[in-house]
């Protein structure tokens, strides 16, 4: 590692963030752009992820002022590109930059696995691994502050225990600084604001090492705007992220049942969606949809439960609408499927085209896409997948390259609007022809009222929607 210490000024607080995918990346370019009253920045800051294939990839990518992830914050590649010039931030593989760190940022996966019979479980033990990593290698003095979603007593019953145990085998008599503040990342052309631009919420294992944890957030984020939330310990900000997470999950789930009876009555549930909208106490309405994905809604709900049983004993807990909601919700792809086969009059040989293969508008990352659920029931079904997105190339998950660019309508039976990227809104459906009728299936409210009325009066298409009544 002497090559970190040559390359940073030490006269600056050294800020290790341990994990670089989609939220480390990000926390990276955040606190090396946090600069002091005379616009210098404030602390020097190392990327670390493990020396696999993917982490060699999004080191480099870092080192060379390249964001490592495909997204539209231009604001983000920017600020990366400053850091970078600036010299005030280097990534590696290697693990003993952890011995520098003033402050260790983890922000690692933790991940829900599931058991033959397709119940969820923990499994702590990469997590831990982490933590005993971490122990081994940081100063008496260094703050640890976790940022990963983890099942509520995990600071005070897993990292602090593994902390404590790496600083007596070297010596060490004083208590570990453990803080957690859940990330509020949002990928998107906001990625970078969602995290210094943003409410946090924070807390400590004991009152020094929340003011350690205050007094960083406050260098990095915009507290005189977005005002920190201290709570009484890291077991209620733990809680806080799963609760956040399981509300709008389930809340996600409410509104399918919804909208299957929105379609069977001649309702548009999105219409009726928006003019309750317009009352305050509900202008947070969701809406159903194609289906949820990501990182945090898909896992979160189950947290609470599992901790209850794996970290408190407490077996007599039971959580069963936030169960459901991750279940019910991993159904909703299908319902489109379901709508497709109907109206083609089966799968069998029938080209389906399914643009959008994100998650989410406007960011590349396919982690738990909903679009992955689709793709396989189709070809299960016998149908034949063509895929595009804008910010996709290599869809990891599935193993395959997808179209940057949208491919003609011709020689399709279906087309399905799944994300809404800003991309779509700009397709003129009154200009496209076919040869045959395609069907425009729109799953996830993608198309304006505009391009909807441009489908209908096109003799080439027949439009259907999730949500809508037209029956099916």
């Amino acid at each position: 590692m002497s090559e970190i210490n040559d390359f940073f000024d030490t006269k600056r607080k050294v800020v290790c963030v341990q994990g670089l995918g989609f939220v480390g990346s990000a926390m990276t370019v955040a606190i090396a752009s946090a600069r002091d009253e005379e616009n210098k920045p404030i602390y020097n800051v190392i990327g670390i992820d493990v020396p696999t294939e993917a982490g060699f990839k999004k080191v480099a990518s870092i080192n060379e002022g390249v964001f490592p992830f495909e997204n539209s914050d231009k604001k983000l590649e920017r600020k990366l590109k400053e850091a970078s010039d600036m010299g005030n931030l280097k990534a590696t593989t290697d693990k003993e930059g952890f011995k520098y760190a003033d402050i260790v940022v983890v922000d690692i996966n933790l991940d829900v696995k599931y058991d033959n019979a397709g119940e969820p479980y923990l499994d702590l033990e990469l997590f831990k691994e982490a933590m005993h990593t971490i122990g081994s290698r940081i100063k008496e003095s260094t703050l640890v502050l976790v940022e990963t979603t983890v099942p509520p007593g995990t600071c005070q019953k897993v990292v602090k225990p593994i902390i404590k145990e790496e600083f007596c085998k070297r010596g060490f008599s004083g208590e570990p600084r453990i803080a957690h503040s859940y990330e509020r990342v949002m990928p998107g052309e906001n990625y970078l604001d969602s995290i210094i631009s943003y409410w946090r919420v924070y807390s400590g294992i004991d009152d020094e090492s929340a003011e350690m944890c205050r007094s960083f957030l406050e260098s990095v984020i915009r507290t005189d705007e977005y005002p920190l939330t201290r709570l009484k310990n890291t077991n209620s900000t733990e809680t806080a992220k799963v609760l956040e997470n399981s509300y709008r999950a389930t809340t996600i789930a409410f509104m399918e049942e919804w909208g299957r009876f929105a379609e069977a009555v001649d309702v548009d549930i999105y219409e009726v969606v928006d003019a309750i909208r317009m009352r305050p106490t509900h202008s947070n309405m969701r809406q159903p949809g194609f289906g949820v994905g990501g990182y945090c809604l898909t896992k979160d709900p189950y947290f609470a439960m599992l901790a209850s049983k794996d970290l408190f004993n407490r077996h007599d807990l039971e959580f069963p609408f936030s169960t459901m909601a991750v279940k019910y919700n991993n159904k909703m792809p299908i319902v489109s499927v379901d709508y497709i086969d109907r109206f083609l009059g089966g799968l069998k040989d029938k080209k389906i085209l399914l643009l959008g293969v994100s998650y989410r508008q406007d960011v590349g990352d396919t982690r738990y896409s909903p679009s992955e659920i689709f793709a396989r029931e189709v070809i299960r079904r016998g149908g034949i997948m063509t895929y595009q997105d804008p910010l996709v190339t290599n869809w990891t998950e599935m193993g395959i390259s997808v179209n940057k660019d949208i491919p003609p309508f011709e020689g399709f039976d279906a087309v399905v609007f799944a994300v809404q990227h800003r991309e779509y809104s700009d397709i003129d459906f009154s200009s496209i022809a076919t040869s045959k009728k395609l069907l425009v299936f729109d799953a996830n409210r993608v198309l304006s009222d505009n391009q909807i009325d441009a489908v209908n009066h096109n003799d080439n298409f027949v439009f259907k929607s999730i949500g809508r009544g037209t029956k099916l």
